[in-house]
């Protein structure tokens, strides 16, 4: 039976505020101190959202993100982006926090996934025609020269945590439909042309979505 029971959880706070990062964090290390680690496992993980809202950086948040770090099978983590996890392989996410801030709330299994993920290649895809150069959103780039949104130093996932994030996730549980049931709605997307996934549809957009859009994702034309 999963850790979490989905039936307690409400929104508590947009994408990437303070108040849903923790949660998550609350939730991740609850599933993670059920499955008993081996100490053997040292990983992160991290995700940090840039270019967020104003409004999600009050009280002095340097980042829009969380952490965890798990140390010879110790789990910990919180709100930001701390050196400590960077410095741990691991999945290590950095991206605009509009470019995926709204599907972020979708509920879905393993097919949602793939099916987001292509959806946001198309996005990805028509904001960089749009914009008329290579990488618009910023993406580091790797040691193989590419830009991507994963940070070096990337380590493979655990199976055990894996399992212990993703147990009940085709069933509506596992750490992604958990952090989706936490977040609340952005007003920034009341009113954009979306997919059943909640992804942004580029190209249905007006022009001036389109502008403002590309602003929110922090690009510069």
């Amino acid at each position: 039976m999963p850790v979490i029971d989905m039936s307690t959880l409400k929104p508590v706070g947009e994408f990437g505020s303070k108040a849903w990062g923790e949660a998550c964090v609350e939730c991740a290390v609850k599933m993670l101190e059920a499955a008993n680690l081996p100490s053997s496992i040292n990983w992160a993980f991290s995700e940090d959202y840039t270019h967020p809202p104003a409004r999600l950086m009050e009280g002095g948040r340097e980042h829009a993100g969380y952490y965890l770090i798990i140390k010879e099978g110790k789990v910990s983590g919180g709100d930001g982006i701390v050196d400590e996890a960077l410095s741990i392989p691991g999945f290590h996410g950095k991206l605009p926090w509009a470019s995926i801030c709204n599907q972020s709330a979708a509920l879905y299994g393993g097919e949602g996934q793939k099916q987001r993920s292509a959806e946001e290649q198309i996005l990805f895809a028509a904001i960089e025609e749009y914009v008329g150069r290579e990488n618009p959103l910023g993406f580091d780039i790797n040691k193989e020269g590419k830009p991507s949104f994963m940070l070096d130093p990337v380590g493979p996932w655990p199976p055990e945590v894996g399992a212990a994030l993703g147990e009940g996730g085709e069933e509506g549980n596992g750490l992604h439909n958990i952090a989706a049931t936490l977040q609340k709605d952005s007003p920034e997307y009341a009113n954009l042309p979306v997919s059943d996934l909640r992804v942004p549809i580029f190209i249905d957009m007006t022009d001036k979505q389109k502008a403002d859009f590309v602003k929110l994702c922090g690009i510069e034309m």
